[in-house]
């Protein structure tokens, strides 16, 4: 069995470049990273950046989770996630066998409800709340709207489906979220939902977003973009406009495009001043503020941690704001803080984003890393961090 500081994402990195017989200076040829910073990397001097480890990814032509030791398989039987895992998946595989006689399901609108019900669990972060629920309302979902069949019925399957994504991605089950996002579109096609169907193109530009195929993610956006042309102009399509601009921001930060992430957050920010505060279209969170947090996370994507911190200091969060937007704010502020040499403020940040949503927390690979670069540069671990570390798992 390996040691914690022997199973870090460098480590991984260098077994996947041996097992692909490459040595560190010919994988580096094939990176848009020095030859330097993979060395620093793979001997735990420096934590990855999710965007270094999506560009490893593409070169050694493996699965990003490989790198990233996704999903945390020991946290997750230790918190009891993991065992939620498995009625998701069943209950994504039964879509196509129509109505089911051994089920006795509720009231078609409570159903809705309910649907609606764990997506705010989702967005506040209680995962496993919404994990255990989810397989029962599904499968209801699935009987009901193929023994009456209506546009609300399957509009709310599909956003059941989408929860499942969420709740997978957030796990690190990302193989799962694939399959979420597929019946997703069933539903959505039979929905007959433009936004639906945007909201989905946009969900599937940031899992290639996560691989490092930009110009996949960005053709994503686009087609998005296209669907909801296609429809009427109203509040709701704004907003899912908005957001898809969101997510073509966080791409092409990613990809170092920084004048079209400029054109994608000036178009978010117009779309905005329209349509205000639209955290309940569709549960995207899109406003003024999540433009703002955008705009932050473009720059710590694009490694310009003053310009992060500047931003980060002058931002307002609403009270609305969701808790998972607001945990991933404080990850990507302690990200810039440890980048910049605040360590006591990054690791406060971090424990900050812990209060507030440890589930979330604890699973994200951001916070691991910087966790990681936290506990290398420090020359004696504070307690807090001591913590932190080994309740992350590292």
């Amino acid at each position: 069995m390996p040691t914690r500081d022997e199973d870090h994402t460098g480590v991984r990195i260098r077994e996947q470049r041996r097992l692909a017989r490459l040595t560190q200076r010919q994988l580096a040829e094939r990176l848009p990273y020095s030859y330097s910073y993979l060395n620093q990397v793979e001997c735990g001097a420096r934590p990855a950046t999710a965007a270094f480890v999506a560009a490893c990814a593409r070169s050694l032509n493996i699965d990003v989770t490989v790198l990233t030791g996704q999903p945390y398989v020991t946290e997750l039987q230790r918190d009891r996630l993991a065992e939620l895992v498995r009625p998701i998946r069943e209950s994504l595989d039964l879509y196509d066998l129509g109505p089911n006689p051994d089920l006795s399901a509720r009231p078609a609108q409570q159903l809705i409800t309910g649907t609606d019900r764990l997506c705010a669990e989702v967005r506040a972060t209680r995962l496993r709340n919404a994990a255990r629920e989810l397989p029962g309302l599904i499968a209801e979902l699935t009987h009901t709207a193929w023994s009456t069949p209506s546009t609300a019925l399957w509009r709310a399957l599909a956003s059941a489906y989408r929860t499942a994504h969420d709740i997978s991605v957030k796990l690190g089950y990302y193989d799962l979220s694939a399959v979420a996002l597929d019946r997703m579109d069933w539903a959505a096609q039979r929905a007959s939902d433009p936004c639906l169907a945007a909201v989905r193109q946009y969900m599937r530009a940031l899992v290639y977003f996560r691989e490092g195929e930009y110009r996949i993610g960005q053709r994503l956006i686009a087609a998005g973009h296209h669907v909801l042309a296609q429809g009427e102009h109203t509040r709701e399509t704004l907003a899912v406009t908005g957001q898809l601009h969101l997510g073509g921001s966080v791409i092409a930060a990613r990809a170092e495009q920084r004048a079209l992430v400029e054109q994608h957050i000036a178009e978010a920010h117009r779309i905005a001043q329209r349509t205000g505060d639209s955290t309940e279209v569709h549960w995207l969170s899109f406003g003024p503020a999540n433009v703002a947090l955008h705009k932050m996370s473009g720059a710590v994507e694009m490694c310009r941690y003053d310009e992060a911190l500047k931003q980060a200091r002058n931002l307002e969060l609403p009270d609305r704001l969701p808790t998972s937007r607001r945990a991933h704010f404080l990850i990507d502020r302690a990200r810039a803080e440890m980048e910049t040499g605040r360590s006591d403020a990054a690791l406060k940040s971090l424990v900050e984003a812990r209060r507030l949503a440890p589930e979330q927390t604890r699973y994200h690979p951001a916070a691991r890393e910087t966790l990681t670069g936290l506990v290398h540069q420090s020359r004696r671990t504070p307690e807090t961090l001591h913590h932190m570390a080994a309740w992350v798992g590292l």
